[in-house]
């Protein structure tokens, strides 16, 4: 049974249905050199540092209607960020009041916020080809939450608080609550891809594929963009630097990259 907006179903206590939005976003730079790779990568801790991570995820909890216990954050060494928030569907009470402070990670570079049995994380990863000039940064975001709070309200925020070349983005609905008969729910909204809570405008610039499993409440959305304009991933300088040969070996390599990130393998062995 799926309540839609025009039922109202009395409930036999809290609401128990855990929600679950998985955000993993990656942004590709090609960086010739080990100079622009440091430099990529301190351009990425300063731009993503847990400062601005836990703005980002402060903002979802209002987004979402939630109340903040807790934040916990923490800037790693050489690079990466965590950020982890507890929050509430209710109202933080006198005694809630006094752990909302700021306080280390319980592991270097993380940001963890929570709410009752939710809560927000994000956690950074820096990384670059050994060989081939790629430079990749993921953010992977995860809003949980329990009760009638949706973090899928939060998913256009995520998007556009992130520079984003491939998206994978996974939701779940699990456990159960029950009506004042007894009789199980499993789902209290209707829902049938994640798509449906992302704008058309943004869906315009994306390819997209989803993998569904209806019957298990489980939604998967891949997302790569469309357009390609090699400026917009080179570190420090244009294309008109570079001769014609050299920008299509770097656009080739960036474009292979995307792809294996999109459809989680490799494609080739490596770069010829």
């Amino acid at each position: 049974m799926r309540l839609t907006p025009k039922q109202v179903v009395e409930l036999h206590g809290f609401n128990n249905l855990t929600k679950s939005l998985s955000f993993n976003m990656f942004d590709i730079c090609y960086t010739k050199t080990k100079e622009e790779r440091e430099a990529y990568i301190n351009y990425i801790d300063e731009q993503y540092n847990a400062d601005r991570l836990t703005k980002i995820l402060t903002h979802v909890t209002e987004i979402i209607g939630a109340n903040i216990l807790n934040i916990a954050k923490q800037d790693y060494v050489p690079q990466g960020a965590s950020v982890t928030v507890l929050i509430s569907e209710g109202p933080v009470d006198e005694s809630a009041e006094e752990a909302f402070e700021e306080s280390p990670g319980p592991i270097p570079g993380s940001i963890v916020a929570q709410m009752d049995k939710s809560h927000i994380t994000v956690h950074t990863y820096p990384e670059s080809h050994p060989d081939e000039g790629i430079s990749t940064f993921r953010a992977d975001v995860d809003v949980s939450t329990c009760g009638e709070i949706s973090p899928l309200k939060a998913l256009n925020y995520l998007i556009h608080s992130f520079e984003t070349d491939v998206m994978t983005i996974d939701y779940r609905v699990r456990g159960f609550t029950r009506d004042i008969s007894g009789h199980k729910l499993f789902i209290d909204h209707e829902i049938n891809s994640i798509q449906n809570y992302i704008p058309d405008e943004v869906q315009a610039l994306y390819q997209m594929i989803d993998v569904n499993i209806y019957q298990e409440h489980i939604f998967h959305t891949k997302c790569k963009l469309k357009q390609f304009d090699l400026d917009n991933y080179l570190f420090g300088y244009t294309k008109e630097k570079l001769s014609s040969q050299e920008q299509l070996t770097i656009e080739r390599k960036l474009k292979i990259e995307m792809d294996e990130i999109f459809y989680g393998k490799n494609i080739t062995n490596g770069f010829e």
